[in-house]
């Protein structure tokens, strides 16, 4: 009775956040061209003490754990540790394709006593939590995802028991998702100029328009960062009002072979994170044409970004930080004052940056 009861109060709680959400949405176009502030960090190597990865991808902290994302683990996708001395404690998320294993992993989320898997390939989300023992993560629950959502590739937690995820139709930016991986909605709209793609081409647009995402509840900050050209958007579902930054690399540059998007611009933003004060970003900046010539050559780029572009809240360039390593994957932690990167060029891939956040 007494989860009967809970079940119809989060429902009405969930169309009350609807009808709050669903209103018009006022959309504000900022430029950029440069960061009032420019600052080098040098890196920490935080020594491990086994071998664990073969592609680490993303990080993310919480109370004191962190786990790593290895995009390309050999037997395991993900690795926890302790935090934030990083001391090992487990590996989780086996690959297989067993019921309890994984296809694939894209990216991850703390909950606020569990953590929840992408699996893009089983169009899964999975929830596990810690053992008594603190240092194992166990399966909880597994979400199949409604069959109208084309190929999850990233997710946030929304109000504790919805899901948003990105949408790969070109048809709107994102998809929220119910706990039961029902599709409730679908909300925002490809900030293209490209007017040709958005009338005859929008699933090569949305595949080109690929974003990292992340979301500050406290805030209520939504931020997408496109993995190509350089855009950045800022939806605050609290007003609805949704920012775009574009700077000087524009939006993503693609041609259309076969229904498929084909970059030809830039490599742009690698990883993004909301904190209650700023907005973190990767940036890469590598065009492809560099990257195809480099490859002719025998010669490898260093794989990742090298610098952390900071934005307000607002969209507002605050900062840029050029950093001593190509990295991917960051988990920004202000009230350490530090920033956990992975540079998946090195060895010893965890490096450790101290920093003044942006007051």
């Amino acid at each position: 009775m007494k989860r009967h009861l809970v079940n119809i109060i989060n429902i009405l709680y969930l169309f009350f956040l609807l009808s709050c959400t669903s209103q018009s949405t006022v959309s504000i176009n900022n430029g950029y061209v440069d960061f009032p502030e420019v600052r080098a960090l040098k890196a920490k190597t935080i020594q491990l003490d086994t071998a664990l990865f073969c592609y680490p991808f993303r990080v993310h902290a919480w109370d004191n754990k962190a786990v790593v994302l290895d995009l390309h683990g050999t037997d395991h996708y993900f690795h926890a540790f302790s935090y934030p001395e990083f001391h090992y404690l487990s590996s989780f998320g086996k690959r297989g394709d067993s019921p309890e294993e994984m296809l694939s992993a894209e990216n991850f989320r703390w909950g606020e006593k569990c953590l929840w898997t992408l699996d893009a390939n089983k169009s899964e989300l999975t929830e596990l939590g810690f053992a008594l023992s603190g240092d194992t993560l166990l399966r909880q629950e597994v979400v199949k995802l409604d069959k109208d959502i084309l190929r999850a590739l990233d997710f946030i937690i929304y109000e504790d028991f919805t899901f948003i995820i990105p949408d790969y139709t070109g048809d709107n930016r994102f998809c929220q998702v119910s706990s039961e991986g029902k599709l409730l909605r679908k909300f925002g709209a490809i900030p293209s100029a490209n007017e040709e793609a958005l009338a005859n081409s929008r699933p090569a647009l949305a595949q080109a328009w690929r974003s990292f995402i992340d979301y500050n509840p406290r805030k209520g900050v939504l931020v997408a960062a496109t993995q190509l050209g350089e855009v950045l958007e800022i939806y605050n579902l609290k007003d609805s009002t949704h920012v775009v930054c574009i700077g000087p690399h524009g939006e993503p540059e693609f041609q259309v072979a076969e229904g498929y998007g084909i970059p030809t611009g830039i490599m742009g933003f690698g990883d993004v994170q909301v904190t209650d004060n700023a907005i973190y970003a990767v940036f890469q900046g590598k065009s492809f044409k560099d990257i195809m010539e480099s490859a002719k050559q025998g010669n490898k780029l260093p794989d990742g970004g090298q610098s952390i572009y900071v934005f307000s809240l607002r969209g507002e360039p605050l900062r840029k930080y050029v950093l001593d390593h190509y990295v991917h994957g960051i988990f920004v932690d202000e009230q350490r004052g530090a920033i956990i990167a992975m540079d998946v060029n090195m060895d010893e891939p965890i490096v450790e940056y101290s920093f003044h956040p942006v007051e």
